[in-house]
C-alpha cells in the first residue's frame, strides 16, 4: 500500500480508536440485508405515472403498511394512510377539510404521527441508525429520534415528556411539516437504489420533470436508451440527432419541450416551414390536444415536414463517409423517381403519397438549402446554450452508461447484437472488429468523446452517436434498418416492417442468456439480464419473464402511445434481500383520482427468483466497495498503530 496515501488517510483517522471503530462499523454493515433495488424503464416523458410508481415504490409502501396494520385498520383506512405517504401535502389538506373541531384534528394528528413513526421504524429495520438519520427531515431529526427510540421502560418515566413533544409540535403548527417529512422519509427508505433502464425522453410531455426528480433522488443510475442518446448526441453537436428530436417532438405534439422548457427558439424553423410546406395528413401530430387550435396543429404539421426533410438530407453524408455503417440502402432521397413519385427499395418499387419534396433538388437531393443550413446552425447554437438542458445532459452522462453490471445482473436497454446462431455479431470500425461487450465499450467511448468535444461536429464520434440511434449493429436500436421514410410516404405497410436483431427471439432461450452473462463476466447461474426497449404485449399473452427467469423485460410501457397494444401501463422490477418480484401496472389516470378514491395502479406481482439464503450487503456492489475500504483501513492499522 502506498505510504503517502496512508499518511493522507491518517489525517482523517488520526487515532487507533477511530480506525477500530470504522472497521467494526464496516464489518457490521456487510452483514446487513441488502437494500431494495427498484427498476423502471421506458418512461418516455410520462412524469405523473413515473412519480406515482416512485412514491409507492411499486407497491412496497403499501406492502409494509399491510404488514403492520392489517389487523388494526380496514382496507379503506390502509388505502387512506398509503395515499398520505404518497402525496402528503395534498392529502393532509383534504383530511383537514373534513374536521369540524380542533379536538378531533388533534387526535388525528397524534394517531397518524404514531403510525407514521411505526412505519418508519419498520421500513428502516435493515439500515443503520446513521443511514436513517440522513434520511430524516433535517429540521426534525432530534424530535423524531426521541420519539422513534423510546422503549416500554422509557414510558414509565418519560410518558409526559413524549406527550409534550407531540403536543408542542401540533400547537406550534409544525404537525403538517412533520407528517410530510415522515412520508418522504418512508418513500426513501422503502427503495434503497433506483435503476432507470433507458428512454427518459420523447413521446410523453414532461421528460424534464423526470430529469429533475432523478437529479434530486438519493441513489440512482441510468442505462441510456436510444431516445436518451439522441438527446445526448444533439447536445454534443450532431445536427442529424437534433433534427430527429425535433421531428419526434412534432410527431407527438410535444414541441413545447423544445421551445418552452429548454428555451430553444423554433421561430426560424417555423418561418422556413411556412414558406415551403402546406397541410399534410402524414405529418399531423399523432397526439391531438383539446387545447390546440387548428392553426397551431397546422403549424406543427408544417414544422414536422420541414425538419423531417432536413433530417433525411443530413443522414446521407454520414452514410457516404462511413461505408462500414453498411447503410447505403438508406440513401433514399437518391432512389426516388421524382417525375413519377416512385421509389425502389430492396428491388421493390412503391408509389409515394403525401410527399413534401419542395426543398429537394433531384440532381443533388441531399443538398441543404442555404436557409436550411442557417436554421440548423441557429437551432444547434440555441440548444447548446440552454442551461437547463446542459444540466440534464451532464447528469445523464454522469449517472449513465450503455450497460451496467450491478449485484450480479446485467442491465441494458436494448440488446446484445447476435447472429441467427446466437454468436456475438461483429462490427468493423476503422479496420478493427468488435463484438459483444467490447463493441458496447467502444460505442460508449465514442459517445463520451463526442460529448466532451461538441466542437467536432463531423467526426467519427459524433457520427457514431447517430449510428447508435439507427445502425444495424447498435445495441440500442436492435433492428436492420429504421423505416421512418417509408412510414411517412408509402402506403404499403409491408415496407414499414423493421426486422429485429435475432437477439429478440433468441433471448427466449436460457442458453443464449447464459452465454451473454458469461461474456460480461457474470455468474450465469445467479445472474439475470434486465431489458427495456421493446413493449411486452401482455394483451396477446407475451410473458415478460423469459429464458427460465434469466431474462426480464420491463418495458410494458409507460408511454400512453403503447398502452392500447400492450394492455398494461408498464412493468417495474423489485429486487430485495429475499429475491425478485415483477410488478405490472394498470393505467395511471391522475393523482387526483388516487387522492380522492385511494385508487392505486398496481396489478399483479410475480415472483421471478427467490433467494435460497437472504442476500447480504457483502454480496453486492456496495459490499465490494466496503471490502476495499476495509482492506485499506487494516493496512493503515498495521502501518500506523500496530508496528
Amino acid at each position: 500500500m502506498n505510504t503517502k496515501y496512508l499518511d493522507l488517510l491518517a489525517q482523517k483517522y488520526n487515532s487507533e480508536d477511530k480506525v477500530v471503530t470504522e472497521i467494526i462499523n464496516l464489518k457490521a454493515i456487510l452483514n446487513l440485508p441488502k437494500g431494495t433495488e427498484h427498476f423502471v424503464s421506458d418512461l418516455h416523458g410520462e412524469y405523473q405515472a413515473f412519480q406515482h410508481v416512485l412514491r409507492n415504490g411499486s407497491g412496497k409502501v403499501k406492502e409494509k403498511i399491510t404488514d403492520l396494520f392489517a389487523d388494526l385498520l380496514t382496507d379503506q383506512e390502509m388505502n387512506e394512510f398509503a395515499t398520505l405517504v404518497y402525496y402528503p401535502e395534498e392529502k393532509i389538506k383534504l383530511i383537514k377539510n373534513g374536521f369540524n373541531n380542533e379536538k378531533d384534528l388533534y387526535q388525528w394528528y397524534t394517531q397518524t404521527i404514531e403510525r407514521m413513526l411505526k412505519l418508519i421504524s419498520y421500513a428502516s429495520s435493515k439500515y443503520t441508525r446513521s443511514k436513517l438519520r440522513k434520511a430524516l427531515p433535517t429540521q426534525f431529526v432530534y424530535v423524531i429520534e426521541e420519539l422513534l427510540y423510546k422503549t416500554a421502560n422509557d414510558l414509565n418515566n418519560k410518558e409526559a415528556y413524549y406527550e409534550k413533544i407531540l403536543q408542542q409540535m401540533i400547537a406550534l403548527g409544525q404537525a403538517d411539516k412533520l407528517l410530510t417529512g415522515l412520508a418522504y422519509t418512508t418513500q426513501r427508505l422503502v427503495v434503497d437504489h433506483l435503476h432507470v433502464v433507458g428512454d427518459i425522453y420523447d413521446r410523453g410531455p414532461e421528460p424534464d420533470k423526470i430529469m429533475e426528480t432523478l437529479i434530486h433522488y438519493h441513489s440512482v443510475d441510468i442505462q441510456w436508451g436510444n431516445h436518451d442518446v439522441l438527446w445526448i448526441g444533439a447536445f454534443a453537436g450532431s445536427k442529424v440527432c437534433l433534427a430527429n428530436i425535433i421531428r419526434i417532438c412534432a410527431r407527438y405534439n410535444n414541441l413545447e419541450i423544445i421551445e418552452d422548457v429548454y428555451g430553444i427558439n423554433l421561430r426560424p424553423l417555423l418561418n422556413l416551414a411556412e414558406k415551403y410546406y402546406d397541410d399534410n395528413p402524414a405529418f399531423r401530430p399523432k397526439v391531438q390536444s383539446d387545447e390546440q387550435s387548428s392553426h397551431e396543429t397546422l403549424q406543427s404539421t408544417k414544422i414536422h415536414q420541414a425538419i423531417a426533410m432536413i433530417q433525411f438530407k443530413l443522414e446521407s453524408p454520414i452514410i457516404k463517409r462511413r461505408s462500414y455503417f453498411n447503410m447505403s440502402e438508406r440513401l433514399l432521397l437518391e432512389k426516388i423517381d421524382y417525375d413519377n413519385q416512385e421509389i425502389t427499395i430492396h428491388g421493390q418499387t412503391y408509389s409515394l403519397e403525401n410527399t413534401c419534396f419542395a426543398t429537394i433538388n433531384p440532381e443533388q437531393p441531399d443538398q441543404l438549402l442555404d436557409e436550411e443550413k442557417e436554421v440548423m446552425d441557429k437551432l444547434l447554437f440555441s440548444l447548446q446554450h440552454s442551461e437547463k438542458l446542459a444540466r440534464h445532459m451532464n447528469f445523464l452522462m454522469k449517472k449513465g452508461s450503455l450497460y451496467l453490471k450491478y449485484n450480479g445482473n446485467l442491465l441494458i436497454h436494448g440488446c446484445i447484437p447476435l447472429d441467427e446462431k446466437g454468436k456475438m455479431e461483429k462490427m468493423t470500425i476503422e479496420n478493427k472488429s468488435y463484438a459483444g461487450r467490447d463493441l458496447l465499450d467502444v460505442f460508449e467511448n465514442y459517445l463520451r468523446h463526442a460529448f466532451a468535444h461538441p466542437e467536432e461536429t463531423d467526426d467519427l464520434s459524433t457520427d457514431m452517436v447517430w449510428y447508435l440511434w439507427t445502425g444495424e449493429y447498435s445495441s440500442l436500436f436492435g433492428k436492420r434498418e429504421m423505416t421512418t421514410f417509408e412510414r411517412y410516404f408509402i402506403k404499403d405497410k409491408e415496407s414499414h416492417k423493421e426486422k429485429k436483431n435475432p437477439y429478440y427471439h433468441l433471448r427466449e432461450q436460457e442458453e443464449t442468456c447464459r452465454s451473454i452473462l458469461t461474456d460480461f463476466d457474470l455468474n450465469p447461474d445467479q445472474g439475470h439480464i434486465i431489458n427495456g426497449h421493446t413493449p411486452v404485449k401482455e394483451i396477446d399473452g407475451e410473458n415478460p419473464i423469459k429464458a427460465n427467469g434469466k431474462m426480464i423485460v420491463i418495458d410494458g410501457g409507460f408511454s400512453k402511445a403503447y398502452q392500447s397494444t400492450t394492455g398494461i401501463a408498464g412493468y417495474t422490477l423489485l429486487f430485495n434481500s429475499y429475491g425478485m418480484q415483477l410488478v405490472a401496472h394498470k393505467q395511471f389516470n391522475s393523482k387526483e383520482e388516487v387522492l380522492l378514491n385511494g385508487a392505486d395502479v398496481l396489478s399483479v406481482k410475480r415472483l421471478v427468483d427467490k433467494e435460497l439464503e437472504r442476500k447480504k450487503v457483502q454480496e453486492t456492489n456496495i459490499g465490494e466497495e466496503l471490502q476495499q475500504e476495509l482492506t485499506i483501513l487494516k493496512s493503515l492499522m498495521e502501518y500506523r498503530y500496530i508496528n
